[in-house]
C-alpha cells in the first residue's frame, strides 16, 4: 500500500488499521466542508466502505459516517499522504494523525494535487479496473492526455475538476448506491439527440459493497455563463431579461419532452393529488418545527395542498431534472444548455429517479427568478414577475401546454419548494430566509 506509510514502517494498511489514523481527523475536518449533510453536528461512527490505492501516495476512500439524528451517509474521499505539505497544498490540509500507521504524516485532499488530479484523468482516459473501482469511456469522443486539471471553487454537494477548459469530471462527495441520475439522464439525452445537456465522455463507479457512479466527465463549455449570473446581471444593469427567460422555458419544454420520449411515462394514478399533497403536507408540518418563523403560514399554506388532492396532477407524470434552478442552466452565445441532473442531493437516489410531475421543475425555476430579484436591493418583484411570465410562455410556445392553466399544482409545488428553501436558509444561511418568506407569505394568500 501507501509507500510513505507501510514501507517505512513495517505495516500494511487494512481499513480497520487505516480508521485509527484517520478517524481523529476526518471529525475535525468533515463537518467544515460544504458538502457534509451533517453541519453542526458530532461525526460518529466512521467506517471505511471502500479503500483503493490509486497510485503511490494517494487513497481511494468511501466512508461513513453517522451524526446525532441522521441515517449513516457515505462520503468519496480522495486523500494523499506526505512528510510535508508543499506551501501550493497547504490549502488541501486535512490532519495529521497521531496514532496508527499514518501517525505523524501529513493528510491531505489529493483533489487539489495537479499529479493526483491528472492520474485520474488518466483513468478514466484508459477504461479498466483498479480494485472496486470501474473506469469506462465512450467510444466515440478522443480525451487528449496532459490536459491540466484545475479545481472549481464554491461547489456544494459535489466537487469538479476542469481539465484543461475541455472537459469537467464532477466528483459525487455524499454518495448513495445506485446510478447516479446525473449519469444515467445525459446519458439518455444524448443517445436520443437533444443537445441541450453536454453528453458523459468517461465515468467511473463502484460495486463495492454496491454499483455506486462516483463520478462523471463530460464537456466543459468554456465560454458559457450560468443563468444566476446573467440574471444578476440584468438586474445590475436595469436591462430586462424576458428575451432569456422565453428561450429558458423553450430549453426546459425540449428537455422534457425529450425524457417523455425516453422514458416509461408514470402509471395512471387516481390517488396522485392526495399522494403528493400528503406528502407536503407532512414536509410543512416538519420544517414548521424547525423553523418557528414558517407557523403562522401553516394553515393556509395546507390551502394549497389540498386544492391538489382535490384535483388530481392533471398530466401524467414523467422523468423531469428534479432540481431546477438558474444556477443549473448555461447559456453559451444565444443558446441555453441544461447541467447537474442529480435532484436534491439529500434525498435518497430511488425517489430522484422517480417520475414526478413536470411543473416541479417549472416551480424550482420561478423560485429561482425570485431569488434573483431579491439578491439585488431594493427587491425587484416586477422583474420576477415579467421573468416568470417569459419562462411560462417560452416552456408553452415548444410544449404546445402553458404550465399556468395548471395554477393549483403549481402554486403547490412553489409552496412546496418554499418551506425546503426555508429550512436551508434557517440552517445554513439566515441572512436569507426573508427570501423564502417573502414567498410564503405572497402564497399563504393564494397568490
Amino acid at each position: 500500500m501507501l509507500k510513505t506509510a507501510t514501507q517505512s514502517r513495517g505495516s500494511s494498511l487494512s481499513p480497520p488499521l487505516l480508521l485509527t489514523s484517520l478517524a481523529g481527523v476526518l471529525q475535525e475536518w468533515l463537518p467544515e466542508q460544504r458538502w457534509f449533510a451533517g453541519k453542526g453536528l458530532p461525526v460518529t461512527d466512521l467506517a471505511v466502505v471502500s479503500m483503493t490505492e490509486l497510485h503511490p501516495g494517494c487513497l481511494h476512500l468511501l466512508i461513513s459516517s453517522g451524526h446525532a439524528g441522521s441515517r449513516d451517509d457515505c462520503y468519496q474521499l480522495l486523500l494523499g499522504v506526505r512528510e510535508e505539505l508543499p506551501p501550493r497544498l497547504h490549502h488541501a490540509f486535512v490532519g495529521r494523525p497521531s496514532e496508527g500507521p499514518l501517525a505523524g504524516l501529513t493528510v491531505y485532499d489529493a483533489l487539489h494535487d495537479p499529479r493526483s488530479a491528472a492520474l485520474l484523468l488518466e483513468r478514466l482516459r484508459t477504461p479498466g479496473s483498479a480494485g472496486p473501482l470501474r473506469f469506462e469511456r465512450d467510444a466515440q469522443t478522443v480525451v487528449p492526455s496532459g490536459l491540466t486539471p484545475r479545481i472549481l471553487d464554491g461547489e456544494q454537494s459535489n466537487t469538479s475538476l476542469v481539465y484543461g477548459d475541455s472537459f469537467i469530471l464532477k466528483l459525487f462527495r455524499r454518495v448513495q448506491y445506485g446510478v447516479n441520475p446525473d449519469l444515467e439522464v445525459p446519458w439518455a439525452l444524448a443517445r436520443e439527440g437533444c443537445a441541450r445537456v453536454p453528453a458523459p465522455v468517461a465515468w467511473f463507479w463502484t460495486d463495492e459493497p454496491r454499483r455506486t457512479t462516483l463520478g462523471v466527465l463530460q464537456p466543459f463549455l468554456r465560454e458559457a455563463t450560468d443563468g444566476w449570473t446573467l440574471a444578476l446581471q440584468s438586474l445590475a444593469t436595469g436591462r430586462d431579461f424576458t428575451d432569456e427567460s422565453y428561450e429558458l422555458g423553450r430549453a426546459t419544454a425540449e428537455v422534457h419532452l425529450a425524457l417523455a420520449q425516453i422514458f416509461a411515462p408514470g402509471p395512471e394514478d387516481p390517488h396522485g393529488g392526495r399522494r403528493l399533497a400528503a406528502a407536503m403536507t407532512a414536509r410543512l408540518d416538519t420544517t414548521a418545527r424547525q423553523v418557528p418563523a414558517l407557523v403562522p403560514y401553516v394553515s393556509r399554506l395546507r390551502g394549497a395542498y389540498d386544492a391538489v388532492a382535490a384535483r388530481g396532477l392533471g398530466r401524467p407524470p414523467q422523468r423531469i431534472h428534479g432540481d431546477l434552478h438558474l444556477g443549473q442552466v448555461l447559456q453559451a452565445g444565444q443558446r441555453w444548455f441544461v447541467i447537474d441532473f442529480e435532484g436534491e442531493p439529500a434525498r435518497p437516489i430511488a425517489e430522484r429517479r422517480r417520475v414526478q410531475a413536470p411543473v416541479r421543475d417549472i416551480a424550482g425555476m420561478l423560485r429561482s427568478f425570485d431569488y434573483a430579484a431579491h439578491a439585488r436591493r431594493p427587491w425587484q418583484p416586477r422583474w420576477a414577475q415579467r421573468c416568470r411570465d417569459a419562462y411560462c410562455a417560452g416552456y408553452a410556445a415548444e410544449a404546445a401546454w402553458d404550465p399556468r392553466g395548471q395554477a393549483e399544482l403549481l402554486r403547490a409545488y412553489e409552496t412546496d419548494r418554499a418551506v425546503y428553501e426555508a429550512l436551508y436558509e434557517a440552517r445554513h444561511r439566515p441572512d436569507w430566509l426573508p427570501v423564502p418568506m417573502a414567498a410564503i407569505a405572497r402564497l399563504a394568500e393564494g397568490r
